[in-house]
């Protein structure tokens, strides 16, 4: 479905990114973690168009995306929820979730979806009125979810969900998460801090480092790997 080749990017003349390339085929729940400034915003924002590469290539269903604009690739069904959740504070629930909807497969199928959405958030529903920007930061992120949802997307890319939520809640997004995946068929491509339930969840991994892959494979492939074990899990060798 999707596959990345070679890609780089550079601000300013420093590389964000370097040579990565990764695979995610149609159905998979695949996850990206690494630390802090590892380029995998960056990697996400090149997906989507909304930074240029300097080198390589990006693909989607067979289609080269290289001169396509960050919104034909939403057309295409491709969906983005950014780090930081930015939900449009002074819209309500309901409009934000409404601007998810544009392309013309979100409109077609946007009361399905609302419904759906709502299932997924219950509080979604009870909050429709309300304006964004009073929301919690965990009602926040489901509002951003749910936009992302609301374009019907066949690749939804997520950010760091998590980022910021207290333990409980973003265990909730976890689960919301992986029943999109699992009741909805959504292909997933997750960027993630909470490193053991992202590759838990995942059927493939990859491990970014300072805008370079070093690693990459499935839950006990990456389970069984010292560096990920020290770094990320923060077991003891041996």
């Amino acid at each position: 479905m999707l596959e990345v080749a070679g890609l780089s990017v550079a601000y300013g003349g420093l590389r964000a990114l370097t040579d990565v390339s990764l695979v995610v085929k149609e159905g998979q729940f695949v996850t990206v973690v690494g630390p802090n400034g590892a380029g995998k915003s960056t990697l996400f924002k090149t997906i989507s168009g909304i930074v240029p590469p300097t080198g390589g290539q990006i693909s989607f269903m067979g289609q080269n995306l290289s001169r396509l604009s960050a919104a034909r690739r939403a057309h295409l069904g491709i969906a983005h929820v950014p780090e930081g959740r930015q939900v449009f504070k002074t819209l309500t629930v309901r409009e934000n979730l409404e601007m998810g909807a544009y392309q013309k497969a979100g409109r077609k199928a946007w009361h399905h979806t609302l419904d759906r959405i709502h299932a997924l958030f219950p509080i979604l529903s009870e909050r429709a009125t309300q304006f964004a920007g009073t929301l919690s930061g965990g009602e926040q992120q489901m509002v951003a979810i749910g936009r992302g949802l609301a374009s019907v997307p066949r690749l939804l890319m997520l950010d760091e969900p998590s980022m910021g939520l207290a333990p409980t809640v973003a265990d909730t997004i976890f689960e919301r998460v992986s029943q999109i995946h699992r009741e909805d068929g959504v292909t997933i491509l997750l960027v993630e801090q909470r490193v053991a339930e992202a590759l838990e969840l995942s059927d493939h991994g990859y491990v970014l480092e300072t805008g370079r892959m070093v690693l990459d494979g499935n839950y006990e492939t990456l389970l069984r790997d010292d560096r990920v074990r020290r770094s990320y899990l923060g077991v003891a060798d041996g």
